[in-house]
């Protein structure tokens, strides 16, 4: 029914500008399908983006993730991990690791390996903010480091602390522990 979005790659933007209009009349007279002109466009690959990818703008082009899409994923790891939910951290790993599963596996055709581990390592930090924010008092906080193997002073030190739930899960107590 619609040629919603295609991508056309040649050498200059003239010669792109001339197949962007000869495939579009292609589509329109002969298929009789309608082309969004809105997603259609003559640019650079590696500032398109395509069923969620993108490409590197090297010599030697690799498929990666597009921004938007790391962008979507970030804000559905935020609803998920929100301190404000009141779920347990059991359902909270559950429902995340359902969507990170879907997703990761979407994009494991991705050849640029390097944002997953930056992700892995921010869903970490926003999963030790939520733990924070459950221990709550200080006496719990301390009682808990303890219990992962801190010194006595250290979690006291720690579990009195002021700042702030995003601060702490970067602190290295919490990474280690």
């Amino acid at each position: 029914r619609y040629a919603d979005d295609f991508h056309i790659y040649v050498s200059s933007r003239k010669a792109g500008h001339r197949v962007l209009n000869s495939v579009t009349t292609f589509i329109e007279k002969k298929l009789h399908l309608k082309v969004n002109r809105e997603k259609s466009a003559v640019d650079r690959p590696w500032r398109r983006k395509f069923l969620g990818f993108s490409f590197t703008p090297h010599g030697n082009p690799k498929v990666r993730v597009h921004k938007k899409s790391i962008q979507r994923l970030k804000e559905k790891v935020r609803e998920l991990t929100s301190r404000s939910k009141g779920w347990s951290m059991k359902y909270r790993i559950l429902k995340l690791n359902q969507y990170l599963t879907g997703w990761c596996g979407y994009f494991a055709l991705a050849d640029t390996k390097s944002i997953f581990s930056k992700l892995d390592a921010w869903i970490r930090r926003r999963m030790r903010m939520c733990l924070w924010k459950e221990w709550k008092l200080p006496k719990t906080r301390k009682r808990k480091l303890i219990g992962l193997g801190v010194p006595k002073w250290k979690a006291h030190e720690w579990a009195n602390t002021r700042k702030g739930y995003w601060r702490i899960a970067e602190s290295p107590i919490l990474s280690k522990t």
